[in-house]
């Protein structure tokens, strides 16, 4: 069993001794705190990106989406995770570090040292608003900022003209399941090598199923002189048109061919709010803006309040392990952020009014905090009362 009094003295009798234990003492817990904050915030962070890579990884195996772009998207979505991460990553780690010191028998000897839990909480709120500085700025500046980019970049992959989402030895659709191309190898300056194109030059209605099949050495995609239509031009090749099962097939060979690419669709959609940047959500008045500017103007708040319902929740009988009140804190957290989400629904979709904020639930869960850190000096009373009526019985 590890022991605390091997890191800090026993004895703190004077005021110079105990000034210096206390801060061995800070340093000691904001350590263990911080390690397992990393530490359990790592394991969250890889099963929110293993999601959105899946779902990224979908779309580029459709051909909606360039590879090469998904760990581009992935990285400036990471401020948003760690927005979510940080405050449920801190409130376990608390939970387990001073659960661990309540099992191993360390907060007996801190108590013995004078180190009260009123302390304990204080120090934990120093670090805590530390990490609610940090917390702040990834909600109010980095997490916008950082999907406002993955935004950019996942609008210009909608905006792709077919011949861009083109990869080696795959086949892809053209002009609207019209026809379909393939091309062996693409080089760095995106030309196409050994390219097949097969396009249904015929109309349905006059039952012409005439087949264009096109192979070429090359092929890269130009603009026109206006820039506004684009096509794929091949170079040195054959063409070979004519209908299915019949033996006349006219067959041309070409140095240069030209096949006309759909325009690229323009995307026109409003931005996410998650976004928009907080100085013009300040400007804005419509209900989901200032919902989400509330949302993150409440995220560094949570943070401290987490701490204050922690620190008691931790209390743990040796016995029982320091797991023992993991699972109820846990389902107290999600309350808190589920409380807050309703919230925010209920004024984006306009059921609360826009003056309505988040400020009422987190002194709700303030002010729980406060009465479990105040629960064991009032079980204590209880005791004393029970005590003096039973002698004076």
């Amino acid at each position: 069993m590890k022991c605390l009094a091997l890191t800090i003295p026993v004895c703190l009798t004077t005021p110079k001794s105990y000034k210096l234990n206390t801060v061995i003492i800070f340093r000691y817990l904001t350590r263990e705190i911080l390690s397992t904050t990393f530490a359990i915030c790592i394991v969250l962070l890889l099963v929110l990106i293993s999601g959105r890579f899946v779902k990224y990884l979908a779309n580029a195996l459709a051909g909606n989406m360039d590879p090469a772009v998904i760990f581009a998207v992935i990285g400036y979505r990471i401020p948003g995770f760690l927005e979510l991460t940080l405050p449920l990553a801190f409130f376990l780690a608390i939970l387990l570090t001073f659960g661990r010191l309540y099992v191993e028998n360390e907060m007996s000897v801190l108590k013995a040292c004078g180190i009260s839990e009123g302390q304990l909480l204080g120090y934990t709120l120093i670090t805590g608003a530390v990490l609610a500085v940090l917390v702040g700025w990834l909600s109010l500046y980095g997490s916008p900022a950082g999907a406002a980019k993955a935004e950019t970049i996942l609008k210009a992959q909608k905006e792709m003209t077919e011949l861009d989402k083109v990869s080696p030895k795959k086949f892809y659709t053209l002009g609207g399941d019209k026809g379909v191309t393939y091309a062996e190898r693409i080089n760095d300056d995106r030309e196409l090598e050994d390219v097949f194109l097969a396009i249904t030059a015929g109309s349905a209605e006059t039952f012409d199923s005439r087949l264009v099949v096109v192979v070429a050495e090359s092929g890269k995609q130009q603009r026109s002189k206006d820039g506004e239509d684009r096509y794929l031009v091949l170079d040195s090749g054959y063409r070979f048109e004519g209908i299915p099962g019949n033996h006349n097939y006219q067959i041309t060979y070409f140095e240069e061919y030209g096949s006309k690419l759909d325009p690229p669709q323009k995307v026109n959609e409003d931005p996410e709010t998650d976004a928009i940047r907080t100085a013009d959500l300040w400007s804005s008045n419509e209900a989901e803006l200032r919902a989400t500017l509330q949302w993150r103007l409440s995220t560094p708040f949570m943070v401290l309040v987490v701490v204050i319902m922690a620190v008691p929740l931790s209390r743990t009988n040796p016995r029982q392990g320091r797991f023992a009140k993991l699972l109820p804190a846990i389902m107290l957290y999600f309350a808190y952020l589920l409380s807050l989400n309703a919230i925010r629904g209920n004024i984006e979709s306009g059921d609360y009014p826009a003056g309505l904020t988040l400020i009422p639930v987190h002194l709700f869960f303030l002010l729980l905090g406060f009465f479990l850190v105040n629960s064991e000096r009032f079980r204590i009373f209880q005791r004393i009362v029970a005590l003096r009526r039973m002698k004076f019985s």
